[in-house]
């Protein structure tokens, strides 16, 4: 399996059927090489997956994430498996640890402490796997120890809501031994700073109150002042790069500069309006 340079990620649960298959033919016809899917509170992660490749026929679908509290762990390696096998081995299970509000509020799970709990996961999929067959399986890792556990027992990392400085600390903790590197990025092709920053702020703002993303925007050197009332500017232009075609592909760049080895952009536009979507991917397809 391979992973090329540049991907796609969308939110994919205010889409109907025919809504995701229009999805998919425009990033396959755009020329990128995966597409990226959420599980929240909509579609269920593998059986979307399975619908997803079969509007495909050489896209890689990455889940990013499915939730390690949605299935166990011998379900999501049957998934995995069979996904593959019946589809060209192109599918990457993307797991994580999803946040309090999603497993315990939504699901009725106890949220156990995130390290140990990804560190059982990953056992349990690669448990029973034939000698040296590496599955193809990512970790959606902030956290520096998280990361470390992401290189020890899966092809790489999957990191949501960072900058490029967190992509060069990544790659240095991911290290050399060709782990993939497969970062998200929301971007908006939009020149008005006011309006810019609103899509953003609209866009943050369920973001804005997990903690598992406020603690490493924090890390990274943003100050709480920055994160009150929406965000900062200085935030804002951060987490949603925006302006015209050539500034978001310098932005989407600066995560390759940083050691990415695959940059999933994020098209983030007005609720339903698809066609600014499909104009934004086509733009920015060459980066």
């Amino acid at each position: 399996m391979t992973l090329g340079r540049l991907g796609v990620w969308y939110s994919t649960d205010k889409l109907n059927g025919s809504q995701l298959a229009d999805l998919v033919g425009v990033v396959e016809k755009a020329g990128y090489s995966a597409l990226w899917y959420p599980e929240s509170r909509g579609y269920e992660s593998m059986s979307l997956a399975g619908y997803l490749l079969s509007k495909s026929t050489r896209l890689t679908i990455g889940s990013s994430i499915a939730n390690i509290y949605a299935r166990d762990s011998f379900t999501a390696r049957r998934a995995m498996v069979s996904l593959n096998d019946l589809y060209q081995q192109r599918f990457i299970l993307g797991l994580g640890v999803s946040h309090i509000p999603m497993v315990e509020g939504l699901r009725g799970h106890r949220y156990d402490k995130p390290l140990s709990a990804m560190r059982a996961y990953l056992d349990g999929i690669h448990k029973d796997l034939p000698s040296g067959q590496e599955a193809p399986v990512m970790v959606a890792a902030l956290g520096p120890k998280m990361l470390a556990l992401s290189a020890e027992k899966s092809l790489g990392a999957v990191p949501y809501n960072v900058t490029p400085r967190h992509t060069a600390q990544a790659a240095a903790i991911l290290g050399p031994k060709k782990k993939w590197l497969a970062v998200e990025q929301k971007v908006t092709l939009e020149t008005d700073p006011v309006r810019a920053r609103a899509i953003g702020r609209k866009e943050l703002a369920r973001y804005m109150v997990l903690p598992n993303y406020r603690n490493n925007w924090l890390r990274e050197g943003f100050s709480e002042a920055e994160l009150a009332d929406g965000g900062s500017d200085r935030f804002i232009d951060a987490m949603v790069l925006w302006g015209d075609a050539a500034a978001i592909k310098k932005g989407l760049r600066a995560h390759f500069d940083a050691g990415a080895t695959h940059v999933c952009l994020q098209p983030v536009h007005a609720d339903g309006d698809f066609a600014a979507r499909d104009k934004m991917l086509a733009a920015l397809a060459d980066t």
